[in-house]
């Protein structure tokens, strides 16, 4: 099967990618749009480890191929039934090894093109590593720097209506960045799956263009970012968001309205916060979540933990921050943002900084 065999970074070229891997193998990354057809499931996997070490290889092999032959024929009647003649798959498993041949091996009796990966995910997985280390050092940044609740993830969005490059590091990871950035019933993805979709849509982008994203420092909740990209991104060029206090406020109390609806979950998030600020601070705090008095609970996470820590990083990591392009914002509404987005398009150039200046 070796002259059968593509390289990871022929990944595009195929019609369909199949992973063969059991469901938790999958579960935990997998190349970004493929399916998961597996020769074994997550039991049978278990099982024919256990016999190569407590009875023999033989006897696995013969177990394992029954198990194989069954899946391959369910797959075969119940998801590629209908792939015509010119389908051209590429199949992966953990090391291009037996589960990948032998789904390779009936597809390719049957007439399709089948390929197989070479190394399998681990060798795509050294291809992530290397890709997104490539690709950091290739693409133009604009750092869009502010305090917390300045709107940098609004405006991205809205960067985006535009048909400008964004690369949205928050929503990758599910995550808003802070103690109190995780997201109700969307959990993180796996560190693996994160580069994954990172890789994915780095490879989008003309490197001719500028690529925006959002300040952040190395870590988004429990993902941590590549360290060739945040390098990258410390050296790049910024946007610096000025956002009045007083708007910022009513951002995030609109922002996170599902821990405001959950005053006992807000508590048990921000007990971390109690270790630097003290006893004396997290008791008003709680106070202030008792009272149902958000504007100055908000008021107060801001001006004791937000502000000082967020400034404390970013003048200490983006280096071309005093140079940046400065917007004054009075307010966080849509309107605002889109005529932010749509001023920074028309004047963003690929080749040059943007200067210094005030749009509102």
């Amino acid at each position: 099967m070796k002259k059968y065999t593509v390289t990871a970074s022929d990944i595009e070229k195929f019609n369909e990618i199949i992973d063969v891997r059991s469901p938790r193998e999958y579960s935990l990354d997998h190349i970004p749009h493929s399916i998961n057809l597996p020769v074994l499931n997550d039991l049978e996997h278990s099982k024919i480890g256990e016999m190569y070490t407590q009875q023999s290889r033989f006897v696995a092999k013969k177990f394992g191929a029954q198990m194989v032959a069954r899946n391959i024929a369910r797959h075969l009647e119940e998801t590629l039934h209908h792939r015509n003649k010119s389908w051209v798959p590429l199949i992966y498993c953990w090391r291009g090894g037996q589960r990948s041949r032998a789904m390779a091996i009936v597809l390719r009796e049957i007439g399709w093109n089948a390929k197989i990966l070479k190394g399998g995910y681990k060798e795509y997985r050294r291809h992530v590593r290397e890709q997104i280390k490539v690709l950091s050092s290739k693409l133009k940044f604009r750092v869009i720097c502010g305090a917390t609740g300045a709107g940098k993830s609004k405006l991205l969005r809205k960067l985006r209506q535009c048909n400008m490059q964004v690369l949205d590091l928050e929503e990758i990871a599910n995550h808003r960045g802070s103690v109190l950035g995780w997201i109700p019933n969307n959990p993180q993805p796996s560190q693996k799956m994160f580069e994954s979709r990172l890789l994915y849509l780095m490879r989008k982008f003309d490197p001719e263009k500028v690529v925006f994203t959002e300040s952040e420092s190395k870590k988004i909740g429990e993902i941590q970012l590549p360290d060739s990209l945040i390098a990258k991104m410390w050296q790049s060029s910024c946007i610096l968001l000025k956002t009045e206090k007083k708007a910022r406020i009513k951002l995030l109390r609109s922002e996170y309205k599902n821990l405001i609806k959950r005053p006992e979950t807000l508590k048990a998030s921000i007990e971390p916060l109690a270790k630097n600020q003290g006893k004396k601070i997290y008791e008003k705090w709680l106070e202030l979540i008792k009272d149902q008095d958000w504007t100055s609970f908000v008021d107060e996470l801001l001006t004791v933990h937000y502000d000082p820590s967020y400034q404390k990083s970013i003048n200490k990591h983006y280096e071309h921050l005093s140079e940046g392009f400065v917007l004054n914002i009075s307010d966080t509404s849509t309107e605002t943002f889109t005529k932010l987005a749509e001023s920074i398009a028309q004047t963003s150039s690929v080749t040059e900084t943007i200067p210094q200046k005030n749009i509102l």
